[in-house]
């Protein structure tokens, strides 16, 4: 994991003083909101609801104990005791008090954290896989690049006042899980014919009211070259895209209104004449110390099959079930990842509480190498478990209320705080995702259904990613009644594709069963018990889906 130098700690805690006086200025009315604004949004402070809301940087969704339990600290003493894990490998706090935003922002910089950038027209938080350094299909750890990117990215004075916010996801793994194809910048390292690491770069991609795929623009960037070749991306976005409306102000609309060889033209060209002062070149000494702070732990050399772990799981259903579906694939013989889903039923997806966010932690420095992610599914996952030790994390897990056997399955579904929390949402989101939840509340029926990823957002700005669920739900407005549209067809993976929008809103009481139903007319249309839904759909077309969703509406 990355440490702070010097300079990023003066940096934080420097960030955190100032803002101190700001938020003393507006307490005492010598600060107007319109004035305040800008401010505590470039210390991740929103105004919501009910409450104030403090958004804290997760960067590349890497935490520590030591960071985990800080948070835990912060849920009880700050909060209401708990946080909230979002898409983007951050945790929000939605009940804050503006006057105690400095006191938090100065116990996170004691354990190198913050909330910079965690809002506002900036480059945002930098995300990648979150088995990234531990999983076998990945090329080379994607995790350096990040922390590149972080600190070329943090407080850039060209790229401060962005037409929109910016979002960056890296990946390295065949398998995508950080969604690269939905972000302003997804990068996806790669080798050329010549065996070199680097970089193809697709661009343009979003969700919210105008959804994209990002096109790639470049099939390979040198690592040398890829903060200079980011610089000039982010120069052509800075020069033409929308200020005078927010919603077209995203690159996504830039591409497509350029179109992508017309844009492409443009960054090959800015890039091409940028001078040799003007390149961003790290020295390689650079490159190696941050490479250096995640090299791999210290694995111990053990056998690919843990004798003790088959027979616990011989002997205890709900182990097998929950090793079945929440264990992931190591690189390193006799280890494994955990995922930890945050998706109990009748719970708020993402929530973690403050005793729940210790429990994680006492498990990771025990059991997990001090390593623990974020993943942008809005759970948790210890990237580095033996074999032998699984009963025994499981145990704690279910002994925390963390053993959910749903990763991956329908109840371990992706929701926003929709209207219960933001000002912006049109609908809840909270109440649908626990009423969709309970359709799964029998394992067996769940685990019939296999693999199936529900979406849900409270509104067009998309925080639930709802247009690449395999069903998506939107909550809309309808003359201030809530309606929900749902969309299929939806996935974040390496086959990345944007939902269709089926038809008329249902009312909120409406969306669980229609759900229910469309299920029920996948199993009896899957060609196997192992076609996933996403396929059947692919292989039949959405008509009869579309049936079904509608048949007692």
């Amino acid at each position: 994991m990355y440490r702070y130098d010097e300079f990023d700690d003066t940096l934080v805690r420097e960030r955190a003083k100032q803002f101190r006086g700001q938020v003393a200025r507006r307490l005492a009315g010598e600060l107007k909101e319109e004035h305040f604004k800008p401010l505590r949004l470039q210390n991740g402070v929103y105004l919501q609801l009910h409450a104030y809301m403090l958004r804290i940087a997760i960067p590349y969704g890497q935490l520590s104990p030591v960071k985990l339990r800080k948070l835990a600290m912060i849920a009880e003493r700050y909060d209401k005791n708990y946080g909230h894990f979002t898409t983007r490998q951050n945790i929000q706090f939605n009940w804050i008090k503006l006057a105690d935003v400095p006191e938090v922002l100065e116990h996170l910089a004691d354990v190198e954290m913050h909330a910079i950038q965690t809002s506002g027209n900036c480059i945002r938080n930098v995300t990648s896989d979150h088995l990234a350094g531990a999983n076998a299909d990945e090329i080379e750890d994607p995790r350096p690049w990040c922390e590149i990117i972080r600190q070329w990215s943090t407080f850039h004075p060209e790229f401060a006042f962005l037409p929109r916010k910016f979002k960056i996801a890296v990946t390295a793994a065949g398998a995508d899980r950080a969604a690269v194809r939905v972000h302003d910048i997804g990068l996806h390292m790669k080798r050329n014919a010549a065996g070199e690491t680097g970089f193809e770069v697709l661009v343009g991609g979003g969700l919210g009211r105008t959804p994209y795929l990002g096109v790639t623009i470049r099939d390979w960037v040198s690592r040398q070259d890829l903060l200079s070749y980011l610089e000039a991306n982010m120069r052509v976005y800075n020069r033409h895209g929308r200020r005078d409306n927010k919603y077209k102000a995203r690159i996504k609309i830039l591409v497509n209104e350029l179109g992508p060889d017309e844009y492409r033209r443009q960054v090959d060209e800015e890039f091409a004449n940028q001078n040799a002062w003007e390149k961003v070149v790290l020295p390689q000494e650079e490159v190696d110390r941050i490479t250096a702070y995640f090299a791999p732990p210290l694995f111990e050399a053990l056998p690919g099959r843990s004798e003790d772990f088959e027979k616990a799981k011989r002997l205890d259903h709900g182990l097998a079930r929950w090793a079945r579906n929440n264990l992931r694939a190591h690189k390193i013989a006799g280890y494994t990842s955990v995922h930890i889903s945050l998706k109990p039923q009748g719970v708020p997806p993402g929530d973690c509480s403050a005793d729940q966010m210790r429990a994680v932690a006492d498990i990771a420095e025990r059991y997990g190498l001090d390593d623990v992610r974020v993943a942008h599914e809005q759970d948790l996952v210890l990237a580095h478990v033996k074999l032998d030790d699984v009963p025994t994390v499981y145990a704690a897990l279910k002994a925390a209320g963390l053993a959910s056997s749903n990763a991956g399955l329908g109840s371990d579904l992706i929701a926003c705080p929709g209207l219960d929390y933001c000002n912006l949402a049109n609908a809840r989101s909270i109440s649908v995702a626990n009423e969709i939840q309970a359709i799964f509340a029998d394992p067996g029926y769940e685990d019939e259904v296999g693999t199936l990823h529900v979406n849900i957002s409270g509104c067009i700005n998309a925080c639930g990613h709802h247009h690449v669920g395999h069903i998506g739900v939107l909550g809309v407005d309808k003359k201030g009644e809530e309606f929900y549209q749902i969309l299929l067809g939806g996935r974040a993976d390496e086959k990345a594709a944007i939902g269709d929008i089926q038809g008329p809103g249902l009312r909120h009481e409406e969306v669980a069963p229609a759900i229910r139903r469309m299920i029920e007319r996948y199993m009896s249309l899957r060609a196997s018990k192992s076609e996933k839904f996403i396929d059947a759909l692919a292989r039949l077309g959405q008509a009869p889906f579309k049936e079904a969703l509608y048949a007692a509406a």
